[in-house]
């Protein structure tokens, strides 16, 4: 039996990238590493509802952007107000995609990762 427990994402601007999940999507930090050297930090975001957590890695020596390949990856959160969600997503201008015909829409963080808000089930 296996349980979900983490997903990883790595990002350039580790500030900016906590800021966007605290304000985009409630999330905070929990739980963090940081080694003696400073070569790495690693931050775990929690919604405070569930177990499962986002690891944010920052890696001192990267510049580049990261790859994201075709961004057909993405992680889902449902949003208890919907309609909020999306006036305040599209108000930070963070809107990527949008398919109204299956009632949900994506956000894009600082790093271009994509993120899918989806209605409760009803």
């Amino acid at each position: 039996m296996f349980t979900f427990n983490h997903f990883n994402i790595n990002v350039l601007n580790l500030e900016r990238s906590l800021a966007f999940y605290k304000d985009a999507l409630g999330l905070t930090p929990c739980r963090e590493i940081n080694p003696e050297d400073g070569s790495f930090k690693i931050v775990y975001l929690s919604d405070g509802a569930s177990s499962f957590v986002l690891e944010l890695t920052w890696l001192r020596d990267r510049t580049e952007p990261y790859n994201l390949g075709d961004e057909e990856f993405h992680l889902a959160f449902t949003a208890e107000d919907f309609e909020a969600a999306h006036a305040k997503h599209a108000a930070m201008g963070c809107i990527c995609f949008e398919n109204e015909a299956m009632g949900i829409y994506f956000i894009q963080d600082p790093d271009g990762y994509w993120l899918e808000v989806i209605p409760p089930k009803k």
